[in-house]
């Protein structure tokens, strides 16, 4: 199962709100605030890399107030 960790850059203040609409989204197993150079970071599950990298495209990096994101793809059976 392809997964993804991506670390999001937001506008100031609106952590609380974008952790509260990505926890709503298919596919996402973890989300949290961190400090530091990025202000969410997110785990990502997906049947499929298609269905990954739409959830990470169309519903994470569209979200209002997400300014950048950084996307980690785990290589699988790596570290297990």
């Amino acid at each position: 199962m392809p997964s993804a960790y991506v670390l999001i850059n937001c506008d100031l203040g609106s952590e609380e709100e974008i952790i509260r609409e990505i926890r709503a989204i298919r596919g996402v197993k973890e989300v949290k605030g961190t400090y530091g150079v990025y202000d969410i970071v997110v785990k990502v599950d997906g049947n499929s890399m298609e269905e990954l990298k739409d959830t990470i495209t169309w519903k994470i990096r569209r979200l209002p107030k997400v300014r950048s994101t950084v996307t980690l793809i785990v290589i699988e059976g790596q570290g297990e």
